[in-house]
């Protein structure tokens, strides 16, 4: 029997698996101790993560974010942006994956690296790393840093009639913070946009490099809403006589954009999408306990640059095609650096790519973790894509690492996203058996997260669209299918998605486990947690309670 999307009824009945089941298995995170002064006057402050980037923000517009109100607290500083030098990279996506890579590459030749990127997942401290270690800075300092300069930043914000953000406050403070430090460079990570963006205060003299990994529709109303007007908030970053290195690939009239941008700035440019690049994903397997891929990476580029590389069977933690080609894109950014009198190996370059990890990335969750969450034998993967264009380079990424494995989703998402786009990414992968939609606070607050019952509408849309059929907790038949689950066959099931709604993350996540057993009797294959950072946040943060 198939059930059709129109056949839908209200349902009052419990969730199932809601019975008998209370254990409240996840938190919110909590900030260490010795930080709360600093995040409490953080908080005090207009935050754009918590309240929803206003249409206008990234552009020209009077309402934009304004680049000389960050210049006037900088100055107030020192502008200790001058006293390093630094990579800046800005894009839709693989921004926090590039700026890893080429981190990890310039510590793994013995340079001191300070690296700044957003948001965090688990604690702020993660947007922040200092040395030759990539450790995170620790809260002693920088609370230290930040006691240590507060009366500056009181006068600059009461200079500014209170009108300095969170992210402008947060960026001044790691980029003193770098200068004290004395960084050999630091990779900067761009907020939103570019042009605007408060990293921007970066200058030419101190800039080594630009990157722009991708341009696509995210934050769309608040970079003038087209693709166009993205790129052009993306290209702001370019500066004069300074390289630009583009991840992509772009649509054709897109790189036009950004390369008439450089043009004008007189700015080389290279592009890992070239053809003088090749990348292979050969295989995947588990090394040394871990899931990696194994790559090559050929670099052969002759115009503006002579850039060479050859790298094979390297042993990448990163997992996707999309991750591989945000490596290259930082290999090439190296690469440029080298050419600049940077010390670069070819060696360092293969270990810095081979030991980058990112939490929320592709991340499987060991067995003991799986057994701390309450959910033993399971095999969970957490990835915060939010996005169309994430969305179908994690279904590409599950396709590869677990090609046999029904999957169960988890996902919660922020309500400014486009919900339609990112179902049918995982709707058209025949692996993804059932969908669990639920909630998750978003920057700390309820208000910006889609209630799940419309997030499940939206997934019931996009099915209907496609002529997928679905079974969700809208429907009588739903019910009944649970109470005689065992005795349904595959055949009748076969092409059906499960929906099913619940504000509750522990009990969608307990329903997604439950799920694949219900149905067949045993373990759960894997389950996918995704939608946002902040959902993916959730369970980090039950790991490091």
């Amino acid at each position: 029997m198939r059930f059709s999307p129109s056949r839908w009824m209200a349902f009052s009945g419990q969730n199932p698996w809601r019975l008998g089941y209370s254990n409240q298995f996840f938190s919110t995170s909590k900030e260490e101790p010795g930080l709360d002064d600093f995040t409490s006057y953080l908080d005090s402050l207009k935050n754009f993560e918590k309240s929803g980037v206003p249409k206008g923000a990234g552009t020209d517009s009077d309402d934009g974010f304004d680049l000389s109100r960050m210049r006037r607290l900088m100055e107030l500083l020192g502008n200790p942006q001058s006293k390093f030098q630094a990579v800046h990279i800005a894009g839709t996506k693989g921004k926090g994956s590039t700026a890893a890579f080429l981190s990890n590459i310039l510590r793994t030749e013995g340079y001191s690296v300070g690296c700044y990127t957003s948001p965090h997942l688990v604690t702020i401290r993660e947007r922040m790393s200092i040395g030759k270690l990539g450790e995170l800075v620790s809260a002693d300092v920088l609370n230290s840093h930040f006691r240590r300069i507060k009366q500056k930043l009181d006068e600059a914000i009461q200079l500014e009639n209170g009108y300095l953000s969170h992210f402008e406050v947060l960026t001044a403070i790691a980029f003193s913070l770098f200068a004290q430090e004395n960084v050999d460079i630091a990779i900067i990570e761009a907020g939103l946009g570019g042009a605007r963006d408060a990293t921007n205060i970066l200058c030419s003299s101190g800039l080594v490099a630009s990157v722009i990994t991708t341009i696509g529709e995210e934050h769309l109303m608040a970079l003038g809403g087209s693709l166009e007007s993205i790129a052009m908030a993306k290209a702001g970053i370019i500066k004069h006589g300074r390289p630009l290195v583009l991840g992509g690939p772009f649509l054709p009239h897109i790189e036009c954009i950004l390369r008439h941008k450089a043009s004008s700035m007189y700015a080389p440019v290279v592009s890992a999408s070239d053809s003088g690049i090749r990348t292979t994903i050969k295989s995947l397997g588990i090394f040394d306990g871990r899931h990696c891929q194994l790559c090559d990476m050929a670099i052969r580029v002759e115009k503006d640059f002579q850039l060479f590389i050859e790298l094979y069977d390297m042993k990448m933690r990163m997992l996707g095609s999309h991750q591989l080609q945000n490596a290259a894109t930082a290999t090439c950014a190296a690469l440029c650096l080298r050419n600049q009198g940077f010390r670069i190996s070819d060696g360092s370059i293969r270990l810095g790519l081979e030991n980058t990890y990112l939490l929320g990335r592709s991340q499987c969750i060991s067995c003991a973790e799986a057994e701390q969450l309450g959910l033993p034998g399971a095999t969970i993967l957490l990835d915060g894509a939010h996005t169309k264009e994430s969305a179908k380079a994690l279904v590409e990424t599950l396709r590869m690492t677990f090609p046999k494995a029904r999957l169960a989703i988890v996902v919660a998402m922020a309500s400014d996203k486009d919900h339609l786009a990112f179902a049918r990414e995982f709707l058209l992968d025949k692996q993804v058996e059932a969908v669990f939609l639920t909630e998750a606070d978003i920057a700390g607050g309820k208000y910006r997260t889609t209630p799940a019952p419309l997030l499940r509408d939206y997934w019931i849309q996009a099915a209907e669209e496609l002529g997928i059929s679905t079974l969700h907790d809208g429907m009588a038949e739903y019910q009944e299918l649970f109470n005689n689950i065992s005795g349904s066959t595959e055949r009748e099931r076969e092409g059906i998605i499960t929906l099913v709604a619940d504000k509750s993350f522990e009990v969608s996540m307990r329903a997604a486990y439950e799920f694949p057993r219900r149905k067949r009797g045993n373990q759960s294959n894997v389950v996918v947690v995704t939608g946002s950072l902040h959902i993916v946040s959730s369970v980090l943060a039950r790991l490091h309670d």
